[in-house]
């Protein structure tokens, strides 16, 4: 393979991974939108709470304009097609990153940009019938903006939006405004999901007040990867975290932290993972003890993962007629983070008395 041909097939590979292999077997086609046979309220046979997720990366990519980022982000997002994602989650502020004309834009112009490609992605969503975390930037009055993630649902309409709660001291030069302190989580049909943007992950607050609204999910767009602090927020803060960034990896980790995908060197700008929203996380002692008896009672529909030196223990439902929430009652176990709110409370009433 001469260095043209092979960067060529670099440039290409996140759009044909995926196809390559699964096209071979003929069944490309059966997961395709366009097929009559998919469904979008139920494309494969899966678990009831099971979400498929995917993420983007600007890695090698750069364009002049932000029509032909635009259009090469959606050349490229056809490679998830195949496996009908539920969401996919972009970079921040993608639509001008690795472009000519970033640092010349006024307030108005990134205003009326940002507006052209949510109606894009609006049609894309409503399209491919997914959710789409469009990082972009949104009017914040008194000639600034914020720096935002708008969630689009599967009809192609916005539901929600996150605002940038941490931005960059050059940020706020350049006009964008800090976010809200306190903003809501944003309810899908799979559940609840929030945002943190780039140098937010520097920050406890914005995850915390999310991990208090109970998220199940956390979208990262960023503009570099952040690397094992999004792991560590997976795990401190018990959701999965997707980062979309604009150089290097992107990845889906899961509640302990674990990369359940990312993007490398053979696949630049796309990965993609299911998840399984239905399960807990532990702490181990002193519930360990009654994890011989829900082995013994659900066999196979349950997955019980242990973390020995941590000392944690996963939960999870595989079977659509066991809940989580059912298995902890019956047992009477806490979750990791009732644990640490009694202990807490217990610590607090000692203290006084």
């Amino acid at each position: 393979m001469n260095s043209n041909s092979r960067r060529n097939f670099l440039q290409k590979s996140a759009l044909t991974a995926g196809l390559a292999s699964i096209g071979t077997m003929g069944l490309a086609e059966s997961f395709g939108m366009d097929n009559p046979s998919y469904s979008p309220e139920n494309p494969v046979e899966k678990l009831p709470r099971e979400v498929w997720i995917a993420s983007f990366s600007q890695e090698r990519l750069f364009t002049d304009s932000t029509e032909t980022m635009v259009k090469s982000v959606m050349e490229y997002l056809r490679g998830v097609e195949p496996f009908v994602p539920d969401v996919i989650c972009l970079p921040e502020s993608f639509y001008i990153a690795n472009t000519k004309i970033e640092a010349r834009l006024s307030t108005e112009q990134r205003i009326t940009k940002s507006e052209e490609v949510l109606k894009q992605f609006s049609d894309f969503s409503k399209k491919n019938k997914c959710y789409t975390i469009c990082a972009v930037d949104t009017p914040a009055g008194n000639g600034m903006y914020y720096n935002s993630a708008i969630v689009i649902d599967r009809q192609g309409k916005r539901i929600g939006a996150y605002h940038k709660i941490h931005p960059t001291e050059d940020e706020i030069k350049d006009g964008t405004m800090p976010g809200p302190l306190f903003q809501p989580v944003i309810q899908t049909d799979f559940g609840k999901i929030g945002v943190q943007i780039c140098f937010d992950v520097l920050w406890d607050d914005g995850w915390e007040m999310y991990q208090k609204q109970g998220a199940e999910i956390i979208f990262f767009p960023s503009a570099f990867p952040g690397g094992q602090m999004i792991n560590s927020r997976a795990w401190k803060h018990k959701c999965v975290v997707v980062s979309s960034t604009r150089k290097g990896t992107s990845k889906i980790c899961g509640i302990a932290g674990e990369e359940l995908a990312k993007t490398g060197f053979w696949n630049p700008q796309l990965c993609w993972a299911p998840v399984n929203l239905e399960k807990a996380f532990l702490h181990l002692w002193p519930f360990v003890k009654h994890f011989p008896e829900i082995q013994k009672k659900y066999g196979r529909k349950v997955e019980i993962k242990i973390f020995h030196e941590e000392e944690w223990a996963i939960i999870e439902s595989l079977s659509p007629d066991v809940f989580v929430k059912d298995i902890l009652k019956e047992f009477n176990l806490k979750t990791h983070g009732e644990v640490t709110a009694d202990g807490k409370k217990a610590q607090i009433e000692a203290r006084v008395k």
